[in-house]
């Protein structure tokens, strides 16, 4: 399919018009015209890109790409590198941000709440990226277990592992921040990415239990769900290729 089209599509199904961004949504580098085959991705690395490139792939479509907001313009050095293998193997690099985090089937706060059994109640009214439900797991140290076998590795635990899980909010990636807003909801749990020195002393004040289960963790999953509803809608050839990252 012609990779205009294939654009129209995704900004279609994410409404990306909707979200004000830290970086452009969609098509940040061109390559062919033509898409018969598209590689996933969390992050846009040269390691993914020359993986993408061995397979053929006429896109790559990730969840970090290039050009966020408040970086450096000049393309030199490792941007160069990254950028230059992309049009030497004539690659469309095709990035969603905010618009994946918040989908609500295909999105990553979703597809984690999928991954780990959430029950889903909603979005928080003042902060929609941040997610609520509930889980079947009793206590921290149950969920913490859980996150580990299914995420594929051990979060970093802030509470006694006896606590009650209770209500449960989660936003994926860097969204330590939120646990004030998370709190503010009644949420007994937090659940992100990344984790900051001060959410130790938020957690402990707020009387909120936080796990930090990595940022490339906890994303991988809505490109992976992007990327295979694409697959299955236009017929297009498709692969993940997860670039181990243990942030």
């Amino acid at each position: 399919m012609e990779c205009t089209t294939l654009l129209s599509e995704i900004d279609a199904i994410l409404n990306t018009a909707s979200f004000k961004d830290y970086c452009p949504n969609g098509l940040q580098i061109q390559g062919r015209p033509s898409i018969t085959k598209i590689a996933a991705a969390v992050t846009a690395s040269r390691t993914v890109i020359e993986q993408a490139a061995a397979w053929g792939a006429d896109a790559l479509l990730v969840h970090h790409g290039y050009f966020w907001k408040g970086e450096e313009a000049p393309i030199v050095g490792m941007k160069h590198g990254r950028i230059a293998a992309l049009i030497k193997h004539d690659i469309n690099l095709i990035a969603y941000h905010l618009p994946l985090d918040a989908h609500p089937t295909l999105g990553n706060n979703a597809q984690l709440a999928l991954k780990l059994g959430f029950h889903v109640v909603g979005q928080v009214t003042t902060e929609p990226l941040v997610w609520h439900g509930t889980s079947d797991c009793l206590t921290l140290g149950e969920l913490a277990v859980r996150i580990e076998q299914r995420l594929g590795r051990a979060p970093q635990v802030i509470g006694d592992a006896r606590a009650a899980v209770g209500k449960v909010a989660w936003c994926t990636g860097a969204a330590q921040g939120y646990i004030t807003t998370a709190a503010a909801c009644g949420a007994q749990t937090f659940i992100s990415g990344e984790v900051s020195e001060r959410t130790f002393h938020e957690a402990q004040e707020l009387g909120v239990n936080y796990l930090a289960c990595g940022h490339h963790a906890t994303e991988r999953y809505g490109v992976q769900a992007l990327g295979e509803h694409l697959a299955e809608r236009f017929a297009l050839g498709y692969r993940f290729f997860d670039d181990h990252n243990p942030v």
